[in-house]
């Protein structure tokens, strides 16, 4: 199966628990992995026969930046949903990353990772989640 990423796209956004988060808002971090069949764009090296990595971007952008969770699992999975929603994915991998997240322990940040496989390429029906 072929691959495309979108890695370490950047938002700012107002999801998280604490009073703060919401108010005040942080930086995230998102990587995107849609597993799904390339051949025909690679063939005929049109954009159409292929997934548009700026609708792509525009769609986790629109998720990201609009909508408020309390966790990044959740923006996470909302992410997958929205994808699967509107392109033909095999499977998804999901990165999202608070940088520099509100703790007291010194970190790089914090990643949730989540991955869906869907039993078509349309990518409208879950049937697993390994």
């Amino acid at each position: 199966m072929d691959v495309l990423r979108l890695k370490n796209m950047r938002f700012y956004a107002y999801h998280g628990v604490l009073p703060e988060e919401k108010r005040l808002g942080q930086r995230f971090e998102v990587d995107l992995e849609i597993k799904t069949d390339l051949q025909k764009a690679g063939l005929s090296d049109e954009l159409e026969d292929t997934l548009d990595y700026s609708r792509l971007f525009r769609l986790v952008e629109q998720v990201v930046t609009e909508e408020r969770f309390n966790l990044i699992e959740a923006l996470a999975e909302r992410i997958a949903q929205k994808t699967a929603e509107s392109f033909p994915v095999c499977e998804l991998t999901v990165r999202v990353r608070k940088p520099n997240p509100p703790s007291p322990v010194h970190l790089d940040g914090v990643e949730a990772e989540i991955h869906r496989v869907y039993n078509h390429p349309q990518g409208d029906s879950l049937v697993k989640n390994p």
